[in-house]
């Protein structure tokens, strides 16, 4: 049976998922997670770190192992990394756990949003921009097969975001 006490968020780096997830959270009274966030308490480093000296499948055996847990609490919302929906077992785990809001964003606005932080691995390039596309390219398909609701968050402020969620969930039938 499915888990709907849980929102779980996803959707690329800058779409938002840390900022709405927090509003809902605070909404619904519900603790708020950031899987990349818990990892970085887990093992006492930042993502980068990770990356640097695991590489990125490193970081996704780690990413795997703490949406494996997080997704076992009752009552949460969570913001995942944007590659979560990359791995089988983590869409079961986010479909099977919880209601799945696909935080759908321009390539303009997230590049726009993460223009100043150092702590994207995957952006640390000579063309984020370039590199924004074929993640959007390459994850699209599995961010909506796993999305129980999808919504933009280019243009609409963050508290119309966090009410339209907030809507879509009131309406399941629980």
């Amino acid at each position: 049976m499915k888990q709907t006490d849980n929102i779980y968020l996803i959707g690329l780096m800058g779409a938002g998922k840390t900022t709405i997830g927090r509003q809902l959270a605070k909404a619904l009274h519900h603790p708020f997670y950031d899987s990349d966030k818990a990892i970085e308490e887990q093992t006492g480093v930042d993502i980068a770190t990770i990356f640097e000296y695991e590489g990125e499948e490193g970081f996704r055996i780690r990413e795997q192992n703490m949406l494996e847990e997080l997704t076992q609490i009752n009552g949460i919302v969570l913001a995942t990394g944007g590659g979560a929906i990359l791995r089988e077992e983590n869409r079961k785990a986010l479909k099977d756990n919880g209601f799945v809001v696909y935080l759908q964003c321009s390539v303009d606005k997230i590049l726009q949003r993460t223009k100043r932080d150092k702590q994207r691995p995957l952006l640390n390039i000579e063309n984020p921009r370039a590199r924004v596309e074929a993640l959007f390219a390459e994850r699209e398909a599995h961010y909506l097969a796993c999305a129980d609701f999808k919504i933009e968050t280019s243009s609409m402020q963050s508290k119309t975001v966090v009410q339209n969620i907030l809507d879509a969930y009131s309406a399941l039938d629980l």
